[in-house]
């Protein structure tokens, strides 16, 4: 008897069983079920379009390894066509996903997409003008920074920054997934997550960074400074879809300053223009502008015998 022959014959037919029982599950017509993997946008691909475009943004730091050129001028030339050209079929794709454009013609698709695209590029020497003064913020704002160069190349609070002012322009030219997409790139490349929805104003400044968290309503000011695991996130959200274009989360008003693991919550919670929030604040109702707000000292309440 060949009981290898066997044991391969049983094998092929217990894969083939574990094969046709998965297949099988498809089945079900279940949101999870649906194989139409070419309307989705490429993950990688979006990646791909926001490296390059912190190359555009920050055209003297970052040299693309395939773009060989003596002008810098044509090398970035040669960069913005293909993130244009990219973006815009990306965009494509992702439109299958927006109630705008529901049983739309692949040409009406490409025809929005090639708009939104361009509409977005006219849009990046504002993206500039205020990453010049967040670079501007974090060097001030940090004495362990020794150069302007070292942030950009260096501090995740920038990065994330930036992706988010990137994804922050299409989200408001309502491209449907793909904002999304870029800011986790970045929550999953810093550990910051900030919803591409949130409008943030100029010289913001993000300090060590990781495990920060920013709603998709929140509003923040001008010179706002926030440090590690600080959450600007929602009350709640037992709502859930019903909740869905109600502002959820805060408004942090001009040069604020938020200390770590502080924690800002609700919709209609405001903070002052000029207050600084200390270190595991738990807030939920509005600060005066001015105020200094911070935990009490446990040792504090403690009987000491």
């Amino acid at each position: 008897m060949d009981y290898k022959s066997n044991g391969r014959d049983a094998l092929k037919e217990e894969i083939k069983d574990i094969v046709d029982l998965i297949l099988s599950d498809y089945d079900k017509a279940r949101d999870i079920d649906q194989m139409d993997v070419y309307n989705q946008p490429d993950r990688d691909a979006v990646k791909d379009i926001v490296i390059k475009l912190i190359r555009i943004l920050y055209p003297g730091y970052y040299r693309d390894k395939v773009y060989k050129s003596y002008n810098d001028n044509n090398r970035i030339a040669v960069v913005l066509e293909d993130v244009i050209y990219n973006m815009q079929k990306q965009i494509a794709i992702a439109f299958h996903h927006s109630p705008d454009y529901k049983n739309a013609s692949d040409e009406t698709l490409d025809c929005a997409a090639r708009c939104i695209t361009h509409e977005f590029f006219k849009q990046i020497p504002k993206i500039r003008e205020y990453l010049d003064t967040d670079l501007q913020a974090c060097y001030d704002g940090d004495p362990a920074a020794y150069s302007k160069g070292e942030i950009i190349l260096s501090y995740p609070g920038l990065t994330a920054t930036t992706i988010n002012r990137i994804a922050h322009e299409l989200y408001m030219l309502k491209v449907p997934l793909i904002p999304r997409m870029m800011t986790e790139y970045a929550h999953s490349k810093t550990g910051i997550d900030i919803h591409p929805g949130a409008t943030i104003g100029k010289y913001f400044m993000i300090d060590h960074g990781t495990g920060i968290v920013i709603g998709e309503t929140s509003i923040i000011g001008e010179h706002v400074k926030i440090y590690q695991g600080v959450t600007i996130g929602g009350l709640s959200t037992r709502g859930g879809q019903a909740l869905k274009g109600v502002k959820r989360h805060p408004t942090i008003e001009n040069n604020v300053t938020i200390y770590s693991g502080a924690s800002i919550l609700g919709g209609e919670t405001v903070i002052g223009a000029d207050t600084v929030i200390g270190a595991n604040a738990f807030i939920t109702s509005s600060v005066p502008s001015g105020s200094r707000v911070s935990m009490k000292n446990p040792c504090d309440c403690v009987d000491k015998k």
